[in-house]
């Protein structure tokens, strides 16, 4: 099924997971999906790395594991170290297998990584995708604008080019003030981007992790988190409820607002998305 027709029929509720680490076996992403499946999900995302092919075979893997659980997959697809053909092999992979959904993305800048002279930016990526077969294509957003953007206004012109170029739906880097994504969203209806958009929310649940996403993402940081951080960073265990209870207020107040639907972060996690769903399950249409 393709993804956008969800956004016709409710707010869509979706998780994104991430493939197990190289000293990992690749079933142990079961486990996250037994604890993720029960608590139904639209569908359920899954990363990949940049740096070219190889991050491929461990996506793919979790991609149809995801669809084994009778749930549909998105698949991320970084193009940064990719060329056309590699590219086209993928593709075929995803079509054979019957996954139809693709998050198309460059992928983060790494020294380590030779940059693809096909896939200078993700538009370029979704222009060839809508080209080469019939996929739904998702694509990211950023509601404190994107960290390389000249300034707000120039990342919202570039938004408008790849929502142009064949996204159907998109899904919105981690933030933490609603605010925030209010008046991204309103710029963005302004701008004339009119395809769905799911806040992307991320339980905190330990210092060292919000550290470590603001500094890939430079997400703001509200004084009312600061203060939940400040109080509770040497007790991991009321960081973590503390964490949650503040993702729960999020997700409850944009449920209201009746945005197009929630993206939950899990860190592949599902005990904790197992908390956040039972404080919401009653607001989920």
């Amino acid at each position: 099924m393709k993804l956008v027709e969800l956004f016709k029929e409710k707010q869509v509720y979706s998780f994104e997971v991430f493939p197990p680490k190289r000293t990992a076996p690749i079933d142990s992403i079961n486990k996250t999906l037994d604890g993720l499946k029960d608590l139904s999900p639209d569908f359920i995302s899954v990363t990949y790395g940049a740096g070219g092919s190889e991050n491929f075979e461990k996506t793919f893997h979790v991609a149809k594991a995801i669809k084994k659980c009778g749930i549909e997959s998105l698949a991320h697809l970084s193009c940064i170290g990719l060329n056309k053909d590699e590219v086209d092999v993928l593709l075929e992979e995803y079509k054979s297998a019957g996954i139809e959904n693709i998050l198309a993305l460059r992928g983060d800048l790494n020294p380590s990584v030779k940059l693809s002279k096909d896939f200078k930016y993700a538009q370029d990526l979704i222009e060839y995708i809508r080209e080469k077969g019939d996929f739904d294509i998702a694509g990211a957003c950023y509601p404190e604008g994107h960290p390389e953007a000249e300034s707000f206004g120039e990342d919202l012109k570039n938004l408008k080019s790849k929502v142009d170029a064949g996204v159907s739906h998109l899904i919105s880097q981690l933030f933490f003030d609603n605010e925030d994504f209010y008046y991204f969203l309103e710029k963005c209806r302004n701008m004339g981007i009119d395809v769905p958009i799911e806040a992307g929310i991320m339980p905190v649940v330990n210092k060292k992790q919000i550290e470590r996403m603001v500094s890939l993402c430079r997400a703001r940081l509200p004084k009312k988190f600061l203060r939940i951080m400040d109080k509770y960073e040497d007790k991991p265990e009321a960081m973590r409820d503390t964490g949650i209870a503040y993702a729960v207020d999020q997700i409850v107040d944009l449920l209201t607002q009746g945005i197009d639907g929630i993206h939950l972060y899990t860190m592949n996690q599902p005990e904790v998305a197992s908390k956040i769903h039972r404080s919401i399950a009653t607001l989920l249409s």
